[in-house]
């Protein structure tokens, strides 16, 4: 005797509706109860560099750039720190090299205005190969 003969078999299913729910209220709350940080300016720490001393390349033309903003081409200091005279020097100081290479030495507190000044000079006189100095670490 089998008496559910006319009926089928009811598939189980999982009803997504109320897990759903629950997700929201759960990421909700963890919106509302999140801290987020809040950084007045941030604490850089300039990396330092262990290499081998070099050799000096013929090729490169050394500009020094001191906390007061002044700048000194290849020992020899300008009477500006404006783009053009440091490209000036710079396109004297490379005169007869191919190619020359813009070794950049800023001081620590020397602002950032006064290197980008520097590296504008060596793009509009045409040098566009730039390296920066480093320091050793003292141990």
């Amino acid at each position: 005797m089998n008496f559910h003969r006319g009926r089928g078999r009811e598939e189980p299913e999982i009803n997504l509706v109320p897990l759903i729910d629950v997700l929201l209220v759960v990421i909700i709350f963890l919106m509302l109860t999140t801290t987020y940080a809040r950084y007045a300016g941030l604490e850089i720490n300039l990396p330092s560099a262990d290499a081998a001393e070099r050799a000096e390349a013929p090729n490169e033309i050394e500009v020094a750039v001191s906390a007061a903003g002044q700048v000194v081409v290849n020992q020899q200091p300008l009477q500006s720190s404006e783009v053009r005279f440091i490209s000036e020097a710079l396109t004297r100081a490379a005169q007869g090299r191919p190619d020359p290479v813009i070794i950049i030495s800023a001081d620590a507190k020397a602002t950032h205005q006064s290197v980008i000044d520097v590296m504008q000079a060596a793009q509009v006189a045409g040098y566009p190969r730039i390296s920066f100095t480093t320091q050793t670490q003292s141990r």
